[in-house]
């Protein structure tokens, strides 16, 4: 029997060889939201690692909606063109699927990379003025955030439906919406970042309006056959804030509206979060949010072994698993796994010889001889 880490995976129309997924990883390598050649490079990496799909970093839906000044970005002409290049070259060197996660920083956008300390660059130093949906600031020190009105609501919203559509026009084969990590869908999310007494705040129901709103609008442009997932933290690790049974109630609604896997993580709202970071540690958000909504599940977090990774799949505690630091640590990590668990992936003409013969099974299609 094929391990179930490498068995296929259907999601609308599109069919994953295997359940390794390379999780969206900022690079704050791009010029006012256009992609660089480092772009170039690093996707073409890892779209050889043997992973089924591949997601693109979080990509911001509007200018301030950047994390860094050196986020990427899908709101203009030059953002998207710069993209058509990278999105060729993955599709002629690799069968894995290809996706791209949006998303909008809120109140922590306009911060510097992480290797220049990550903190928030005011507007008379280069960055800009973040929103939210409360003038509430991340950090003790930071100014307040500007606090959406609900017509500038109704424009992020379009602007997520914006990038979207040029999303499709660019080929990618699904979309994973950012609602984690402190980012503004998440704000509005968590009762810590979200003091609004209008009808965006306050309630389950009310907080849960926008991020549901912004669904809707990418839903009705990104076509049907397309899947569509979110992300979420799925507990703040802080008293009083966003938690797995909230998030539980928000993965039922958005399955309801046509979504196609949650994506579970945590944290990042607040800086006073204490998370048990350990291997696996937020396995057990993806379980619960499976068994309970029946919708599919991603597992992430310290995920770096193949026998972690296929427990987790085999035991229904997820439909797939995401790796971030592990394949930047080791780019062939799918192929790894393959090997140590008996499964196979497809791997590149180019490379077939480098396959150590006693692992050539591993490769499905693979000639090693040569005349």
């Amino acid at each position: 029997m094929s391990p179930a880490l490498f068995n296929p995976i259907r999601l609308r129309e599109l069919e994953l060889a295997n359940r390794i997924v390379v999780s969206p990883m900022c690079q704050y390598s791009a010029d006012d939201g256009t992609a660089s050649d480092w772009h170039f490079i690093h996707l073409n990496t890892l779209a050889l690692s043997g992973a089924g799909l591949i997601f693109v970093e979080a990509t911001g839906v509007e200018a301030v909606g950047r994390i860094t000044p050196g986020c990427l970005g899908l709101y203009s002409d030059a953002n998207e063109q710069a993209l058509v290049p990278v999105v060729a070259s993955v599709r002629r060197y690799s069968s894995a699927a290809f996706g791209i996660q949006l998303g909008h920083a809120g109140r922590k956008a306009s911060s510097r990379a992480p290797w220049d300390g990550g903190t928030l660059i005011l507007p008379q130093d280069g960055g800009w003025q973040p929103v939210a949906p409360s003038p509430l600031p991340h950090g003790p020190d930071e100014p307040a955030p500007h606090a959406l009105e609900k017509s500038e609501i109704a424009r992020v919203v379009e602007r997520f439906a914006d990038s979207a559509r040029r999303a499709d026009r660019l080929g990618f084969d699904a979309i994973e919406l950012h609602g984690a990590h402190g980012y503004l869908i998440h704000e509005f999310l968590s009762p810590i970042a979200n003091r609004r007494d209008d009808e965006y705040g306050g309630s389950l129901e009310n907080r849960m309006r926008f991020p549901l709103e912004v669904f809707d609008a990418v839903r009705a442009v990104w076509p049907a056959r397309k899947p569509l997932g979110v992300r979420l933290s799925c507990a703040d690790w802080v008293e009083g804030g966003w938690d797995i049974e909230q998030s539980v109630v928000l993965a039922r609604e958005l399955k309801r509206r046509g979504c196609d896997w949650i994506d579970c993580s945590s944290g990042g709202v607040s800086p006073n979060q204490k998370i048990p970071l350990g291997p696996g540690y937020q396995v057990p958000f993806a379980e619960q949010v499976r068994r309970e909504t029946g919708i599919p599940t991603i597992a992430i977090g310290l995920i770096t072994d193949p026998h972690q990774a296929e427990e987790i799949v085999a035991s229904g505690k997820a439909d797939m698993v995401a790796l971030a630091r592990g394949m930047l640590y080791d780019p062939r990590w799918g192929w790894h796994a393959a090997a140590a668990l008996g499964g196979t992936v497809q791997a590149p003409k180019q490379y077939w010889r480098g396959v150590p013969r006693d692992s050539a099974k591993t490769f499905a299609n693979t000639r090693i001889g040569q005349r």
